[in-house]
């Protein structure tokens, strides 16, 4: 099963849904920011990409709790239990699917990763 976690007001996620439509892919839905990924599924991609990447830099509560400063200097349990806790901290969308998993919104990443 295919989860593709998301926000519906995020135009990187409505991108990254449509390329999964395109390819005729089935998919669960969740909202990040209500149902943020579990700690397994966070760790993984921080494997992948890093702990900076699992960041949504761009968003309001990353620059209200001054996280640019303090995010080179985390933990890999402190990234997480803070990831874990607030979906609007975390850089979207995320879609795992057992081993595979990607964070963000490439295209050529996604062709190589989502393509049949």
């Amino acid at each position: 099963m295919i989860y593709f976690y998301h926000y519906n007001k995020c135009g990187t996620c409505r991108k990254a849904k449509s390329f999964l439509d395109s390819q005729e892919m089935i998919y669960k839905e969740i909202d990040i920011t209500e149902m943020p990924p579990p700690r397994i599924v966070l760790k993984k991609a921080m494997a992948n990409y890093g702990i900076k990447k699992l960041f949504n830099t761009s968003g309001m509560e990353y620059r209200e709790k001054k996280l640019k400063e303090k995010v080179n200097s985390m933990s890999e349990v402190q990234a997480l239990d803070l990831l874990s806790g607030n979906g609007r901290l975390i850089k979207r969308p995320i879609i795992v699917d057992g081993d595979k998993i990607t964070v963000g919104f490439n295209a050529d990443e996604f062709k190589s990763i989502w393509s049949d």
